[in-house]
């Protein structure tokens, strides 16, 4: 489960197209920020996705990724180019293909290799769809099958792109705009795969293009419905239209970390067993299997695009800071796996977070306020700085990390110091115990 959005410089505070998304995945599956720079090919090369080789073109562009470790593609990412890409996972009636073949995230990452332009990127990702499909397992330990839909961002224009099977519809984004784990294009699209009618009429699904609605035609239900899509949706998109004119990088974080209707100061993710938030928390059983691992805002002008990233799990615990490309990104230690490892930025992170999660309101308490204070400034400072030198952006990029990683070491310290806790409840505690030894990361 994922949730992205996008606001256009018509109605961000900057005249700025801003980006968002959080990336939710099994509670191990770490996350890893990685830069790949931009490359030219030999003739006749091969690039080898998670699972297959497909031909690789004459250049590729240097691109910013935000994936789970084990993947080729990226869960989201940008380029240098100033595209700016989401994925989501959604429920569709067409049979998923099991064999080995490119995923989602291969095709988000190809993308953004491949394209100078949203609109250019989503011909890249229909044009493979239609090549070659779309099939393979999406889960880290627990085997996962679905297609994907898309925000593609750029300073000048966003593009939503919704698929199932081969099958698409494209809708230039006006605004606003918001997705979530569910097919969003009714009957109104710009953009569609030329079979989209004719292969819902074959199959019963409606009588023909006065009847024909994708979302409704092509949705599995029952999957679509247990995702809680439609709330997640309705709450970043009224996060958004709240501010409309006025949106900024934090209205982004904001709703990045928005735990629903009910959330206040008292409020715990150890709650229930179906709730499932935009800032995601895992917990006990299928629906609360994943939890949001890592968060990416961009702020992309024709001149310059910055990016906020987390690196790290659960953006109500994390602090977001300024990456560029141009140059190596700060270092985060070792590549992270799905095992504990100090050296790890996303490892290391996992400690504050999950020791927050025993006692949360009391321990979040403990260091919000300080969170925010040096995230205003990150954010302040490097908006400030985007358009230096690339040196300047590079020390102040590096520095935004080096204090984000010893405040969060600060913060553990006064937690440890208030004593150990278990986690909440029987059935929570029993979930995070087991994330916890299958880490081996174990406190207790």
């Amino acid at each position: 489960m994922c949730d992205t959005m996008v606001a256009l410089g018509s109605v961000t505070a900057d005249g700025a197209t801003l980006f968002a998304k959080n990336s939710d995945r099994e509670p191990n599956e770490a996350h890893h920020l990685l830069r790949i720079p931009a490359t030219r090919h030999a003739p006749g090369a091969r690039v080898k996705c998670t699972y297959v080789e497909i031909p690789q073109v004459e250049e590729t562009y240097e691109v910013l990724l935000c994936k789970p470790f084990w993947i080729w593609g990226a869960e989201m990412g940008a380029n240098e180019h100033g595209v700016a890409i989401g994925n989501e996972a959604v429920f569709t009636r067409v049979p998923y293909e099991k064999r080995p073949g490119l995923i989602g995230m291969d095709l988000l990452r190809l993308a953004l290799e491949r394209a100078r332009t949203a609109r250019a990127a989503l011909e890249v990702m229909t044009n493979l769809l239609a090549q070659y499909g779309q099939g393979g397992n999406c889960g880290l330990k627990h085997k996962t099958y679905y297609h994907n839909s898309f925000i593609l961002a750029d300073p000048n224009e966003a593009w939503v792109l919704e698929t199932a099977g081969k099958q698409w519809a494209a809708e230039r984004v006006k605004d606003i705009r918001s997705i979530s784990n569910g097919i969003t294009i009714r009957d109104q699209w710009d953009l569609a795969s030329p079979d989209l009618v004719a292969y819902a009429v074959e199959r019963g699904w409606c009588r023909g293009r006065a009847d024909f609605d994708f979302a409704r035609c092509y949705s599995d239900p029952l999957y679509t419905r247990l995702s809680r899509c439609n709330e997640r949706q309705c709450r970043t998109t009224a996060a958004l239209a709240a501010q409309r004119g006025k949106i900024t990088v934090e209205t982004m974080i904001r709703a990045l970390r928005d735990h629903g209707a009910g959330a206040n100061a008292r409020w715990s993710p150890a709650r229930g067993v179906t709730t499932f938030t935009v800032c995601a928390h895992a917990g006990f059983g299928p629906i609360r299997a994943t939890q949001t691992t890592g968060s990416l805002v961009s702020h992309l002008t024709p001149g310059a695009q910055t990016h906020f990233v987390t690196g790290t799990a659960a953006p109500c615990t994390s602090i977001f800071k300024p990456v560029w490309l141009g140059g190596e990104l700060p270092d985060t230690g070792a590549a992270p796996t799905s095992e504990y490892a100090a050296a790890a930025l996303f490892w290391r992170h996992e400690e504050l977070h999950r020791a927050t999660l025993r006692d949360y309101a009391t321990r979040l308490a403990l260091y919000r306020d300080e969170r925010d204070a040096l995230e205003r400034r990150f954010i302040a400072d490097a908006l400030a700085c985007r358009a230096k030198p690339l040196a300047d952006r590079a020390a102040l990029s590096a520095r935004c990390f080096t204090e984000a990683d010893e405040a969060e070491a600060r913060w553990l310290e006064s937690i440890h110091a208030r004593g150990e806790m278990s986690y909440p409840g029987i059935l929570y505690a029993t979930a995070w115990r087991g994330f916890d030894r299958e880490a081996k990361i174990i406190r207790e």
